[in-house]
């Protein structure tokens, strides 16, 4: 569990696709997936740990690229 595909890939597994349209939105989407997945006891601790670092990554990285479009405008 590396990437955001990886993620997406995981969800798409338990039949969770996630498109809402802006990157960073899928990503807080796809945090709230994977919560309601480890809540209903279908992912274990360990893997929960490691998509949701993966998340947090991703979602910094877009918030990043948003500060910086803003600054440029």
């Amino acid at each position: 569990m590396k990437t955001l595909y990886d993620v997406q890939q995981l969800l798409e597994k338990f039949g969770v696709y996630v498109y809402v349209g802006k990157r960073i939105w899928d990503i807080e989407l796809m945090a709230i997936e994977v919560d309601h997945l480890y809540q209903a006891g279908v992912l274990d601790a360990k893997m929960y740990a490691r998509v949701k670092l993966v998340l947090t990554h991703e979602h910094r990285i877009e918030a990043e690229h948003a500060r910086d479009d803003h600054a440029h405008d």
